[in-house]
């Protein structure tokens, strides 16, 4: 066994470890921390997959960002731990069979039949002017242009809806109309009041009789 192999098996537990644990985690704050150490293991064997573009935009997106907001999310919503266990020992027999379900069809498609060594070898190594983003690029913009393009609409489109749904009528949220300003008026604005003056009471009214 090489030290690639000994350091891909290491980030491989460490990923599988922490995956898990993001799961069966009481305290959302530590499950959230437990993701970051899992995209940080994934980061680790992409690079040993020579797909270091990839790597450094999970660490620096995922970690860098989603992960940050994930965490000042849950701290705000200071969610019960009470509320979380309830019912666990009911349905956790239907929880293992799910589990079972899915880990044995992850199994069945990512067995060594299908992605071992013999039909995914090591990648060889590339020569020192070789780019990954270059590559990357390529592929991306040349044969998977159209899904591309179908991904950044679905992605806009979602965008718009998150907004139409955040504004929409009924709520009570406050909007600039221009022409409601252009056309006020300075009498629609300032109201003047003509108010008497009140008269001071005589001294020889407030001492006592």
């Amino acid at each position: 066994m090489t030290i690639l192999q000994l350091i891909f098996y290491a980030f491989s537990v460490v990923a599988v470890f922490s995956a898990m644990m993001v799961v069966g985690s009481s305290n959302p704050v530590r499950g959230a921390l437990f993701l970051v150490l899992t995209f940080f293991a994934m980061a680790g064997i992409w690079m040993i997959l020579h797909a270091e573009f990839l790597a450094l935009i999970l660490v620096l997106v995922y970690v860098g960002a989603v992960m940050t907001l994930f965490l000042f999310v849950v701290m705000m919503l200071s969610v019960s731990r009470v509320s979380l266990q309830e019912g666990f020992v009911r349905y956790l027999p239907i929880y293992a069979l799910i589990v079972l379900t899915i880990t044995g069809l992850i199994i069945m498609v990512l067995g060594p039949k299908q992605f071992g060594l013999l039909q995914m070898p090591i990648p060889a190594l590339k020569p020192a002017d070789y780019s990954n983003i270059a590559s990357l690029g390529m592929v991306l913009y040349t044969q998977y242009v159209y899904p591309f393009e179908v991904s950044a609409v679905l992605l806009l489109t979602a965008i718009v809806a998150a907004i139409s749904l955040t504004h929409r009528a009924g709520k009570r949220h406050k909007s600039q109309k221009i022409s409601a300003q252009i056309s006020v008026r300075a009498k629609d604005r300032l109201t003047l009041v003509n108010m008497p003056s009140e008269k001071p009471s005589s001294p020889s009214s407030d001492t006592p009789g």
